[in-house]
């Protein structure tokens, strides 16, 4: 987030409450997920990396009172009492930090009420995880106005808990989790099982990563998804009574999966396939970075859209569009879709000294090709949420 745009809101803030004092900042930052896709709800790994978009909570502990927050995005205040913390149908928005607030009052944190400005510049809809990025740097206002700090996993749980339970979306892990564990300059390698995970570097200043927004959305999504999912866990049964130890995809192999698929029909086998493989290059992609080598890297996001368009079946015209049209371009190492599919974005991984070009090209070809007119993205990967004085 810009310099003016804090300075702003710690003015709406002083506006707002009468005076600055006490004031303070939390931010947590969106994600963009590199590669595994499909795989955290088989038990998978995921990479994602945090973004240079956040979400931020310009706040200060009150004495008494009910929490009172202004959302500078929607325009509106809310107000809710921490002892009777109730959705707000008419507000989505602050169901998310009602809902953190519960969270950890449920897991034994006693809390005060706060008073605050939430803003963020994470895009909305765009698959970027504008809403845990909001989770995440609400709880971690909460807290800090608490003086209770819960240990980082906990706390990226306990968000998750609250967009299972409170707001209703039975979102996975990853997004909460990279929020709050992200390093600068370093992607993530997660175990959606274990939550195992390791820092892996990626080097803003060699390559950069770039996101194409398709503007569209097919409407199949979620039922694709929820049908998907069953293949997924029914392949998994089928597998286990054939080889023994399979309790989720997650724990068959490329080989296993070759040597004894054929107990699978055919669309469930390339459901099984996608993930199987995924899972293969994405801990194959941990290697690349370690070593450095973004062209391998880039190679494996390649096959990684080939596999969710081929065998998943979860892209569409205008994803594979956009990928298309940025494999074309010179600089570009890596190019798949991202997400549950049937619309939205791409990742791209791209030399620095093209990025600029690339993303005006691409922009320029799919608008003249589809006449939309598509959002892009150059992203840097930045450190997890903090609280700092302002």
């Amino acid at each position: 987030m810009d310099h003016e745009t804090v300075r702003a809101m710690t003015a709406r803030f002083a506006e707002s409450f009468g005076s600055r004092e006490g004031l303070r900042c939390a931010r947590a930052p969106g994600r963009v997920n590199l590669i595994g896709e499909h795989t955290d709800y088989n038990g998978g790994f995921v990479m994602p990396m945090a973004i240079d978009r956040e979400a931020r909570v310009f706040f200060r502990a009150a004495e008494s009172g009910p929490v009172r927050l202004w959302s500078e995005n929607c325009g509106e205040w809310d107000e809710f009492d921490l002892d009777r913390i109730e959705r707000n149908e008419s507000q989505p928005w602050s169901n998310y930090l009602r809902g953190v607030a519960l969270m950890l009052q449920e897991a034994g944190y006693v809390l005060r009420p706060i008073e605050g400005i939430v803003c963020g510049d994470v895009p909305i809809g765009a698959g970027l995880s504008s809403s845990a990025a909001l989770e995440v740097a609400a709880a971690k206002a909460f807290c800090a106005a608490a003086g209770v700090e819960p240990e980082r996993r906990e706390l990226a749980l306990l968000c998750q808990r609250a967009e299972n339970r409170f707001v209703g979306v039975n979102c996975g892990i990853m997004d909460q989790f990279i929020s709050v564990h992200a390093e600068r300059q370093h992607a993530l390698l997660l175990d959606c099982r274990s939550l195992e995970h390791e820092l892996l570097p990626l080097d803003t200043s060699v390559v950069r990563v770039v996101v194409c927004n398709t503007m569209v959305h097919h409407e199949l999504g979620s039922s694709a998804y929820n049908e998907r999912r069953a293949r997924c866990e029914e392949a998994a049964r089928l597998l286990n009574e054939r080889v023994g130890g399979i309790r989720q995809l997650r724990d068959m192999t490329p080989r296993l999966l070759a040597e004894h698929g054929h107990v699978l029909d055919e669309v469930t086998l390339k459901r099984a396939r996608h993930v199987v493989t995924e899972d293969d290059r994405t801990e194959r992609a941990a290697g690349a970075l370690k070593a450095g080598d973004h062209e391998t890297f880039g190679r494996l996001m390649n096959e990684s859209h080939e596999s969710l368009r081929r065998d998943y079946e979860v892209s569409c015209e205008e994803l594979d569009l956009m990928v298309k049209l940025a494999r074309r371009r010179s600089g570009v190492l890596g190019a798949r879709m991202v997400g549950a599919g049937f619309g939205g974005c791409t990742v791209n991984l791209v030399r620095r000294e093209h990025a600029d070009r690339v993303a005006e090209s691409v922009r320029a070809a799919y608008h003249k090709e589809t006449g939309i007119e598509p959002e892009v993205y150059q992203f840097v990967a930045v450190s997890g949420a903090d609280v700092e004085a302002c």
